[in-house]
């Protein structure tokens, strides 16, 4: 261990579970440890780096700011903010045109359950099995694994779930009571699973019936992880509430709401947050958007997504259950854990993920080159054959 890792050793609130491994710089597809050796970074950042580390647009950007203005808080009005709030009207789907900048995932999260409950005048949220929304007490009630869970009850009280992908029991659950349900597109940490566009109109309508609002949690699949700037634009549906974090901002800390026309009452003081929206984050995600716009890099990710599944389908290994994903979320479903593979990638130079106990997840940069994505196929069908 060396003295960096002793030192968070020493001051860790031990709440992370560590790999041995210190990561020091980063630049593209690779990172280094303090040791010179290079990896192949498939965690991104849990799916953060979508443009890679380091990349010159955004350092450009956030130096560049950080000796104008780097902090603004919302009650002024501020030049980056509002061209953030332009351009992400530009991206998000039609109509979803108003947005609340906040921090992470987990607080857009908050936000979105706060905003439904305020709009509807109910008390109610469904949210699925197997889903995950943060770890915050808001988001965790929401979210479904009991080992999340259990250990913080009792957990914000209107909370119920009901299975991923079956509309039956979603009609069973929804009621007059129902201030929003909850949902994604693709689930991530339940084991990268997608659900049936039939499913997801379903649910469109069924909310619209039941004048329950819809909130389509898309931290970890928007800004073009699966192929789409969004992924409920798979299936044609615009949701009232939709949550953004992650790539947002292109690995700085930054998180949202995009707010439909159905979502009304809320007031000055409903909600807020200290830095969000501030303008650091916002020139860091004006420069993130503009590289995915001008390289298309949503479109990059549906055909990278495309080439990596088929190459991973080819692996004929016992331990392989299945390979699923949409974009470039990818997920292969083993028969045994999956930390051992993990650890095993790790010391041949790949980082990947876990997705539950048996899921290896993989959430690249988006602009992955094809020569990479078959090295890391490589390592990967390597260490499944031994």
């Amino acid at each position: 261990m060396g003295r960096y890792a002793e030192t968070e050793q020493q001051h860790t609130s031990s709440v992370y579970p560590k790999r041995d491994v210190t990561i020091v710089r980063g630049e593209g597809m690779w990172l280094w440890d303090d040791r010179g050796r290079r990896y192949l970074d498939c965690v991104g950042g849990h799916g953060v780096a979508a443009l890679g580390h380091a990349h010159p647009a955004i350092a450009e950007a956030v130096a560049e700011q950080a000796r104008r203005l780097i902090t603004c808080p919302e009650v002024f009005y501020n030049d980056r903010r509002a061209e953030l709030y332009a351009a992400l009207s530009e991206v998000t789907p039609p109509g979803l045109d108003r947005f609340f900048l906040c921090n992470s995932g987990a607080e857009a999260v908050e936000a979105a359950l706060k905003f439904a409950r305020l709009s509807s005048g109910r008390r109610e949220i469904v949210a699925t099995m197997r889903g995950f929304h943060g770890r915050t007490m808001g988001a965790l009630s929401a979210t479904w694994n009991k080992r999340y869970r259990e250990p913080f009850a009792p957990l914000v009280p209107g909370f119920s779930h009901v299975p991923f992908d079956n509309l039956v029991k979603m009609e069973e659950a929804v009621t007059e009571k129902t201030a929003a349900v909850l949902v994604e597109i693709v689930q991530g940490e339940g084991g990268v699973r997608s659900g049936s566009a039939a499913y997801f109109r379903g649910l469109r309508r069924l909310c619209d019936e039941r004048g329950a609002l819809l909130i389509v949690d898309e931290v970890q699949t928007g800004f073009g992880r699966t192929g789409r700037w969004f992924a409920c634009q798979h299936h044609d549906i615009v949701p009232d509430l939709m949550t953004m974090a992650k790539a947002m901002a292109g690995g700085l800390p930054m998180g949202g709401v995009a707010i439909g026309p159905r979502v009304t009452g809320l007031w000055p003081g409903a909600h807020g947050t200290t830095f969000g929206g501030n303008p650091l984050a916002c020139a860091a995600a004006l420069a993130t958007i503009g590289v995915m716009r001008t390289e298309d890099l949503p479109a990059q990710a549906a055909e990278k997504g495309t080439y990596l599944l088929e190459r991973l389908r080819r692996i004929e290994s016992p331990q392989v259950r299945e390979v699923r994903g949409l974009g470039l979320m990818v997920g292969i479903e083993l028969k045994g854990r999956v930390t051992p593979v993990l650890r095993k990638l790790m010391a041949h130079g790949v980082l990947a993920l876990p997705a539950g106990a048996t899921v290896l997840r993989l959430l690249p940069p988006l602009v992955i080159s094809y020569d990479e994505l078959d090295e890391v196929a490589e390592v990967i069908e390597m260490v499944l054959d031994k």
